[in-house]
């Protein structure tokens, strides 16, 4: 799985996209949201690739994303000891997703890779694109109505 989200502004409107692959065969997914952040777009992508998995895998998880990587290999642990707070006490950001995440996780025997954003990845490229058509798809929607 492959995941990217995208964001035009920080917060403004974003997308998501996934790239999941599976025994030769390819899925490619994307959305996107008016008013979000990178980091939900990001956290999404992730969110939206694991529910597409209709049984249990093993999935080997590539982002760009530092925050989802971290947190979900070292941040997400501490913060569920801590009741859903920061190290500083402070409430975790986007809780909502990461508590989505967290649930989806628990079902897959999930591996997380960070790879360097627009570095030349080919998968994350195609991750990016998909995000920047999510988002480019939501506004058009958006403009439409």
């Amino acid at each position: 799985m492959h995941t990217d989200g995208a964001c035009r502004g920080n917060p403004g409107p974003g997308g998501w996209g996934v790239i999941l692959r599976a025994a030769g065969t390819e899925k490619e997914l994307c959305g996107g949201e008016l008013q979000t952040t990178n980091n939900r777009m990001e956290l999404t992508a992730a969110i939206r690739g694991l529910q597409a998995l209709k049984v249990p895998c093993r999935v080997h998880a590539y982002t760009d994303s530092e925050y989802l990587r971290a947190g979900m290999t070292e941040w997400l642990p501490q913060w569920k000891r801590r009741g859903w707070r920061t190290a500083a006490r402070k409430p975790v950001k986007n809780e909502d997703l990461w508590r989505s995440l967290d649930e989806l996780v628990a079902r897959h025997d999930v591996h997380w890779h960070w790879v360097k954003g627009h570095a030349g990845h080919p998968d994350n490229e195609r991750a990016d694109a998909l995000a920047n058509r999510g988002l480019d798809s939501r506004l058009q929607a958006e403009t439409a109505q």
